[in-house]
């Protein structure tokens, strides 16, 4: 049976309503993340009446726009379609539902932030989303949300597990205690079950459901079916077979030592030029992260960065699970080893949860690759490294960067993502993955150290 899963979306929205000068609101996300589902609920809780059109299962609905994009036409050729539809100004929620094969709704959203009398929530998937033309209709007149599959802590909301619990793992982290020794093995373990099943809320409702995978390994292959289909179907103006052999080399190049993507090891002869646009397509559609090598080790983040070195993360590490061959998920699955595949598992699930929390991706490789670093974020005042650590062997490259001896002054402490318990040796905090997903507001919390 499938349950109705609590999601970070539910809040937003719930404050986008009682914001009296609220917009109409665009939510972006890819493919099945679970827009629909949310917003559906939300409406359903909040509004007297609903009117919700889906684009593609209801292409007749396109025409309600043929006489201008001003509301009282609109509304005009919704009831001639439908005479049923109720609309009741202050009390009604318009919701269009896979714009992406109706971009002009997008235009309707000035006259409707205007006029003032429903509510309208636009949603689709990335894939199929011209972005920049539906931003040069509206800017000024909407509201963006970007909506990710679940996160780390919306899985142990799934779980059962309630704001009391995460608020005595973040108390923790933010004071520095360790977990008890029956925290970090049920933790370990729900981590695992997240790192193996991703945050799709399908896939994540039939393993709550079933209580075992069974079945979810197809519905993930499924999925990554999905998205090479919308890739032939959506790609518009870009060669469609260059954006596949991108996506479908993105676990190879992350089973290598060094995981950089490098366009010229994806077929005999490819040169960057042929594949201008495949990895920002990739990256707008919700598929992959992007995290790119920083030319320094210093401030700013932002233009401080090589756009020709960069590595791609599938969005949902569940899916790179999926995508491997069927023996390193055995190794996963049977034999708990997450730590195969030169600790892609590990390094791509971190770079998710960084991404949901609002971060860019960077990381850092010298040319001699004596000095490397996973990620970085920062806080206010500081470059912050972080390392992840499939095995707890050495932190040379992280024990450089904090050493507080001159050579990295905007840098202040680090963080060691690792499967150890919560820790601070005067130049680094080691924390344990699963608590990766509360890192924003442990900085924001401003815990530099010198």
């Amino acid at each position: 049976m499938m349950k109705l899963l609590r999601r970070k979306i539910d809040q937003y929205l719930s404050s986008w309503k009682a914001d009296e000068s609220h917009k109409p609101l665009i939510v972006k996300g890819a493919r099945q993340v679970g827009k629909t589902a949310s917003i559906m609920q939300f409406a359903t809780d909040n509004y007297q009446h609903v009117v919700a059109i889906n684009f593609v299962l209801q292409q007749k609905y396109k025409a309600i726009f043929e006489d201008g994009y001003d509301v009282e036409s609109i509304v005009r050729n919704l009831t001639l379609i439908d005479p049923n539809i109720e609309l009741e100004a202050g009390n009604t929620l318009i919701f269009f539902d896979e714009m992406q094969d109706c971009p002009s709704c997008a235009t309707s959203l000035k006259a409707f932030q205007i006029d003032g009398r429903y509510d309208v929530i636009c949603s689709g998937s990335l894939m199929g989303i011209n972005y920049q033309e539906i931003e040069s209709n509206s800017v000024g007149y909407k509201t963006d949300y970007t909506m990710h599959s679940m996160d780390f802590e919306e899985f142990l909301w799934a779980k059962g597990y309630g704001d009391e619990f995460i608020e005595s793992l973040y108390d923790k982290m933010l004071h520095t205690k360790p977990l008890s020794s029956l925290e970090m093995d049920v933790l370990t373990q729900l981590f695992r079950e997240y790192m193996t099943i991703g945050g799709m809320p399908a896939v994540v409702n039939r393993f709550i459901s079933s209580g075992n995978f069974s079945g979810t390994l197809q519905m993930q292959r499924q999925l990554l079916l999905d998205y090479e289909e919308d890739i032939t179907k959506y790609a518009q103006g870009l060669d469609k077979g260059k954006i596949k052999s991108v996506y479908n080399h993105i676990s190879v190049f992350l089973g290598q030592d060094n995981k950089r993507f490098q366009i010229s090891k994806v077929a005999r002869g490819a040169r960057n030029r042929e594949y201008v646009g495949t990895i920002e397509w990739l990256r707008d559609a919700g598929i992959v992260n992007v995290c790119y090598c920083l030319s320094q080790t210093s401030l700013p983040l932002k233009g401080n960065y090589d756009p020709k070195l960069y590595k791609l993360y599938f969005k949902d590490t569940g899916l790179l699970v999926a995508s491997l061959d069927e023996e390193s998920q055995e190794d996963m699955r049977v034999n708990k080893n997450y730590g195969t595949y030169k600790g892609a598992i590990y390094e791509n699930v971190v770079a998710d949860m960084l991404t949901k929390q609002g971060y860019d991706l960077y990381y850092y490789r010298n040319e001699k690759s004596t000095l490397e670093m996973d990620f970085f974020i920062r806080s206010a005042t500081s470059l912050i490294p972080i390392e992840v650590k499939a095995k707890d062997n050495a932190t040379r490259s992280l024990t450089k960067l904090t050493a507080h001896d001159g050579r990295y002054p905007d840098i202040q402490y680090g963080i060691k993502l690792c499967c150890n318990n919560i820790g601070y040796n005067g130049h680094f905090y080691t924390f344990p993955y699963f608590l990766a997903f509360l890192l924003k507001r442990f900085v924001r919390d401003d815990r530099e150290k010198a």
